[in-house]
């Protein structure tokens, strides 16, 4: 296995490169001066050089690309333009907002969308399955920001039942996990009621009901074991979602996340923090993946490691 690990990590690395050096260009032929949005436009243009330099920027772009590709080895990934603090440190402040709504939401999808998922495919063509069918059409359908707003207006402004906005209370995480929650939930039933499906006309299926097995444990015990082995990956995959994907939930809901933070940065062009952040969504994706990957292999003994 870990043979298995190193040879994931290693073929991940040309494409952090990538991925940094796309970040790195596009910010780098980004119009507008980020120095200047942040002095002010009519600031000393002596003033403006000097903040350039001591940042580096008046340098080439590949000796800028290669300081910062060299410094991210390291752990450093430089100083925030706009509030001129390390980068490491604004990351760490604000991962663990990020990690502990994608960690709830994760958590709630499963705990919805597996039982409605058993539900839809036990009573398959029936009432049960029509409607967890629509809620999955509309789990999948609706963008996060409508339904963000739909629960504001509703549950926020008009019943006044949680806050709209904020951070540091429980009560603030309802809202925006519900929102997170909302797409994987249907996934993952939907997922689940297909592979149910499927394992349900197996023959060792037939021949349980044949010797007189109680319904409730031909599901539960025979049926769901296997049924849930696919499912396992989508859930891997709607976590790493839920990682890197929080951009809007977190600025709708003024979560002070890593995508709140990302979104921030764009708008001030504060590039160091751009390339960061992204950097860390690719690499947590990458690794959300290989867990997720080793975690089948255990599930499933057919399944064996190639590197």
């Amino acid at each position: 296995m870990v043979r298995y690990v190193l040879s994931r990590l290693l073929q991940a690395i040309p494409t952090l490169l990538l991925i940094s050096f796309l970040t790195f260009i596009m910010g780098y032929l980004a119009p507008g001066d980020p120095i200047r949005m942040i002095l002010g436009e009519h600031s000393d243009p002596q003033t403006v050089a000097q903040v350039r330099h001591e940042l580096g920027l008046d340098q080439p772009w590949y000796v800028q690309y290669g300081r910062f590709v060299w410094s991210a080895v390291k752990g450093d990934f430089g100083i925030s333009l706009y509030n001129r603090r390390p980068v490491g440190d604004v990351i760490r402040e604000s991962f663990p907002a990020t990690a502990t709504l994608a960690v709830l939401a994760i958590l709630l999808a499963i705990a919805v969308g597996i039982p409605a998922g058993i539900i839809a495919a036990v009573f398959h063509n029936r009432l049960p399955d029509r409607l967890s069918m629509a809620g999955v059409v509309l789990g999948i359908s609706v963008p996060n920001f409508v339904l963000a707003t739909l629960l504001i207006l509703l549950v926020s402004v008009r019943l006044g039942w949680l806050p709209v906005a904020g951070w540091g209370a429980p009560e603030y995480l309802v809202l925006p996990v519900l929102v997170l929650a909302a797409r994987p939930s249907a996934s993952i039933a939907r997922f689940t009621r297909t592979s149910m499906l499927e394992v349900l006309q197996q023959d060792y299926i037939r021949t349980a009901r044949a010797k007189g097995v109680p319904e409730r444990a031909v599901i539960l015990k025979h049926a769901l074991p296997n049924a849930l082995l696919p499912v396992v990956t989508v859930i891997g995959n709607a976590f790493g979602y839920l990682l890197t994907g929080s951009f809007i939930v977190e600025t709708v809901f003024a979560v002070p996340g890593v995508g709140y933070k990302s979104i921030e940065a764009i708008l001030r062009r504060d590039y160091p923090v751009i390339q960061a952040t992204t950097l860390l969504f690719a690499f947590l994706f990458i690794v959300v993946n290989l867990f997720v990957d080793i975690l089948y292999t255990r599930l499933d003994p057919r399944v064996r490691f190639r590197a």
